[in-house]
């Protein structure tokens, strides 16, 4: 076979690849999106919709998901033990969920995206409980303004040492993304995510029925891995800029963190935190690992009290 030749067919075989992605790809969207529609309602801000939850009455309570995630994950154990003596307003972050991306992927410009739809809600002054990534962007409103009490579960706060994980190496620039994550959407199959999950919630377990609620097909949309990435490898660089002005926030903070953290490590975050800000109170929860919400939700709703009263 010529060279030319070889390179024609190999132009063919990725080309037919490449069509193939797509179609299995937009195939596994469909049934997503069939299996888990919208739950609940939709605000527009500049545009962009923000998908949301709200549910019981009281004082307002905002609560913002982590990373490759939605609202779901926080209505599973945590929203409905709140509702006797909250309002509590769940959202999807931008480009999660089924809330529309932004332009902008930053911490800060999520926060305002979020901050001005609930504020169509009536919501102004609320309590805001951010779990793992969006702990980062509670962090984010609150030095932005406007937050009552922060509550951080597990929560990204400073600038740590070494790299992330492979997945988001790989996509950390267009071209990985433009190749990797529609293999990913395409192929990946649900062993691999319930491993992922049981690595999430190390060393506890993941709770019956948890990956069928949480709607992990929704998580593997492509637009939905695209905007994840984009935002979880910003993170660092984010955090560093944010650091220094952390001594500023004189709001009450509830930090609660496991010591088995390794997703997000309590030595590297909450710890070097508490430390920082003048008015917080860490909890350590001895042998829990990165979703308290899940496996120790008692203490996360005493830390949510507690905010409410402080």
């Amino acid at each position: 076979m010529t060279s030319k030749r070889l390179a024609a067919s190999l132009i063919i075989a990725i080309a037919a690849l490449a069509g193939f992605t797509h179609w299995r790809a937009s195939v596994r969207e469909t049934a997503a999106e069939a299996a888990y529609p919208p739950s609940g309602q939709f605000v527009t801000v500049d545009g962009r919709r923000l998908h949301y939850e709200m549910k019981g009455e009281g004082p307002d309570l905002v609560l913002i998901h982590g990373a490759s995630g939605s609202l779901r994950d926080l209505t599973f154990s945590l929203r409905d033990r709140l509702t006797d003596r909250y309002r509590v307003i769940v959202v999807d972050r931008p480009g999660l969920g089924h809330s529309d991306p932004l332009d902008d992927t930053s911490l800060l410009a999520q926060a305002r995206f979020i901050k001005e739809g609930v504020a169509q809600l009536g919501v102004t002054d609320p309590i805001v409980l951010g779990q793992s990534y969006g702990g980062a962007v509670a962090l984010a409103w609150a030095l932005d303004g406007g937050p009552k009490a922060l509550v951080l579960v597990a929560s990204p706060s400073m600038p740590w040492p070494g790299k992330l994980d492979i997945w988001y190496r790989a996509t950390s620039n267009p071209v990985g993304r433009a190749v990797v994550v529609p293999l990913a959407s395409a192929f990946v199959p649900d062993s691999y995510v319930r491993s992922a999950i049981d690595a999430v919630f190390a060393p506890d377990p993941v709770p019956p029925g948890y990956d069928d609620f949480l709607g992990t097909p929704l998580t593997l949309r492509r637009a939905t891995l695209a905007a994840n990435v984009t935002q979880v490898n910003a993170l660092r660089a984010e955090l560093v800029t944010m650091e220094p002005r952390y001594p500023s926030l004189t709001l009450p903070v509830e930090l609660v963190h496991g010591s088995a953290d390794t997703i997000v490590p309590l030595q590297i975050h909450s710890q070097p935190l508490s430390n920082l800000l003048p008015n917080a109170v860490l909890t350590v929860i001895p042998g829990a690992g990165h979703m308290p919400h899940h496996a120790h939700v008692d203490q996360v709703i005493e830390a949510i009290d507690r905010a409410a009263l402080r």
